[in-house]
């Protein structure tokens, strides 16, 4: 029987056990988007996941959207990420980057214009921006000429992941964001070779797939995806014809790994009465598939038990237990998170949750 303690190889990158760290923005960086020794801490303390998802980060200034979140757009961004990588892979780890566009949910003063999108659609949510939440801006769509654009950053901010030294990256194509925008039919429109058939919704998901691992190889690319309910008004009327044709699609170009964000109705994040369509998805994708929302230690190996994925990412438990992996081993008690802090600016719920037997100070 697999355990979460077996290791998986996930493309070219091999993990030493399946606990994975999901992507957990935490607001940490500069105001140019680059890391500083708070993060080369941070990410070093939890090195002994099978695997680190880093915090989304943003492939342009135009498709950026949160405050002192990370990017990869810059040399200044790639010197900042490099202690960062090297801290991790010196304590035994792997590390991805999460590349992120968040189209709609992107303010214009975050990214110089307009918002993009798949369509002239309004995010029902306030937007994030140096000076606080603000009013929502009607998106623009996406031209051809745009989606080049786009198409070229995310190439060049997985070639910079390389450069900064990570082990592959991981595409941001769920909640609500760019990717995710394209896909749902709750907000995309179009009536081009971008909308209306699930295919052509799949469209811009598969483009940005091949552009990355033309820079990288296929081997260090995966992807996340969040099928179930609406997330930052971003809904489609048949998921699961829609998923298992992205499922489809991303078997078809070798994508070697996905990662699904399915909550259930008691989700401590967007829960949902939906049932999973994961289960869809794995019946014509020949990669590895890990699931990810609201999993303690029995019932994630429960979950490897039932064959339904290989792998489990875990977020919140890893932000307030650096050591959950042998926490886990261990079945030892976890430490409670304190949600006031996960978007604070300085180490506390940071850097200083303790590790079993010890306190870790900032």
């Amino acid at each position: 029987m697999t355990s979460l303690f077996d290791p998986i190889s996930l493309g070219a990158i091999d993990c030493p056990n399946r606990i994975l760290m999901a992507p957990l923005t935490r607001g940490r960086a500069d105001r140019e988007g680059v890391h500083g020794p708070l993060a080369v801490e941070y990410y070093r303390q939890r090195a002994s996941a099978g695997l680190i998802i880093s915090e989304a980060t943003g492939i342009s200034k135009r498709g950026l959207g949160w405050p002192y979140a990370p990017g990869l757009w810059s040399d200044a961004q790639v010197e900042g990420w490099k202690p960062v990588t090297e801290a991790v892979h010196q304590a035994g780890g792997r590390i991805v980057a999460q590349l992120w566009h968040m189209g709609r949910l992107v303010h214009p003063s975050m990214g110089g214009d307009a918002p993009l999108s798949s369509s002239a659609t309004t995010a029902p949510v306030r937007l994030h921006t140096f000076e606080g939440k603000q009013e929502p801006v009607e998106a623009r769509p996406m031209t051809k000429s745009d989606v080049e654009e786009t198409l070229a950053d995310y190439a060049r901010a997985a070639a910079n992941a390389m450069r900064a030294g990570f082990d592959g990256v991981q595409i941001h194509g769920a909640n609500g964001y760019l990717i995710d925008q394209f896909l749902r039919d709750g907000v995309n429109r179009r009536e081009d070779e971008y909308g209306g058939s699930a295919e052509n919704r799949c469209r811009l998901m598969r483009e940005v797939c091949e552009a990355v691992a033309s820079e990288i190889g296929m081997e260090r690319t995966g992807l996340r995806l969040s099928p179930l309910g609406a997330v930052q008004g971003v809904d489609d009327s048949d998921p699961e014809t829609l998923f298992t044709t992205a499922a489809q699609i991303l078997d078809e170009i070798g994508l070697p790994w996905l990662e699904m964000r399915e909550p259930g109705p008691d989700s401590t994040f967007v829960a949902t009465e939906m049932e999973r369509v994961s289960p869809h998805m794995r019946a014509v994708y020949g990669g590895k598939m890990g699931l990810n929302s609201d999993f303690g230690r029995e019932d994630a190996q429960a979950m490897l038990d039932s064959g339904l994925c290989d792998f489990i990412a875990f977020g919140r438990p890893f932000i307030s237990n650096p050591d959950l992996v042998e926490r886990f081993r261990k079945d030892a008690p976890l430490n409670d998170w304190d949600k006031t802090t996960f978007y604070t600016r300085g180490p506390e719920g940071y850097v200083d949750y303790p590790a079993m037997g010890e306190e870790v100070t900032a």
